[in-house]
């Protein structure tokens, strides 16, 4: 089967839109359109329930879904696997929001290339929806998400609450700057509303999409903003930051995804490891 045909079922179930699809796709709707025939007369189902509103799984569709899933990641493995030298007896590819990178999973990465230097690793620091597009495409072996996905085919393990906290530099009694706020982009699952107690987090004069390297603007100026606990902890113990009274903390719950459908022999040292640094995390924050 042209694996063509899954990776379009798939972003189609995934958008729930054919227009959506083939936009994400870079092909036209009509192209979509007819590899989703294609594989229904393949198959001799209908996978999807076309309405004005866009496209939903049959329950054809949501059996055939698993399948898609595999056909695509065996692809994409086979083809890694003949076009890549005999170095690596496998690949690994590892999509996560930026924030989780620091601190955390690039110390995992480190374990793995200390105890399996054998398997070669793709980390990829991604926005959620593109990890999540990853997923479903087989594109992505393993991912790290502040949102659960819950996928036939795919396994979502809880790993740790991320606790987002407020910290300042701004010395305490000294008198706050309307314009010492700084929005620090943690992705979207981290919504700014959540914790706007004034129009500062509503509109800020600052914002940072550079996830954990917006710290360093925090510790060379006077300003304030959320960030992961875990990744300023240091800074609090130091003094170079603090928690401003009544301010509000969030929490996150953090998730490892990967497929139902795995060599576990291979796999499961991988996920041991991160359930690990996810322990030590827990640990370090005295939770």
């Amino acid at each position: 089967m042209d694996i063509n045909l899954a990776r379009t079922f798939l972003t189609v179930a995934d958008t729930g839109s054919f227009i959506e699809a083939a936009r994400k796709m870079h092909v036209t709707q009509s192209t979509v359109s007819a590899r989703i025939r294609t594989l229904e007369d393949h198959l001799e189902k209908d996978l999807f329930e076309r309405s004005k509103a866009g496209a939903a799984l049959t329950s054809a569709g949501e059996q055939f879904r698993r399948h898609a899933l595999a056909l695509v990641r065996v692809w994409q493995h086979a083809q890694m696997e003949v076009s890549g030298s005999d170095k690596h007896r496998d690949r690994l590819s590892v999509g996560a929001p930026v924030g989780l990178w620091d601190g955390f999973l690039l110390r995992w990465v480190c374990w793995l290339r200390s105890n399996i230097p054998d398997i070669a690793v793709s980390a990829r620091a991604q926005l959620p929806a593109d990890v999540t597009q990853g997923m479903l495409e087989g594109t992505l072996d393993l991912a790290i998400l502040y949102r659960p996905l819950n996928y036939s085919g795919l396994v979502c393990e809880h790993l740790f609450d991320e606790e987002m906290v407020q910290v300042t530099s701004v010395k305490a009694g000294a008198r706050r700057s309307s314009y010492d706020y700084v929005a620090l982009d943690w992705g979207p699952d981290f919504e700014l509303d959540q914790v706007a107690d004034s129009a500062d987090f509503l509109n800020p004069d600052l914002s940072l999409d550079i996830g954990s390297a917006g710290i360093e603007y925090l510790l060379s100026n006077p300003a304030t903003a959320y960030c992961p606990l875990r990744t300023v902890r240091q800074y609090l113990t130091r003094g170079r930051l603090r928690i401003p009274s009544r301010s509000r903390k969030v929490t996150l719950p953090v998730y490892m995804v990967y497929p139902e459908v795995r060599d576990e022999e291979a796999f499961e040292p991988i996920l041991d490891a991160l359930r690990s640094e996810a322990v030590r995390i827990v640990r370090n924050l005295g939770r």
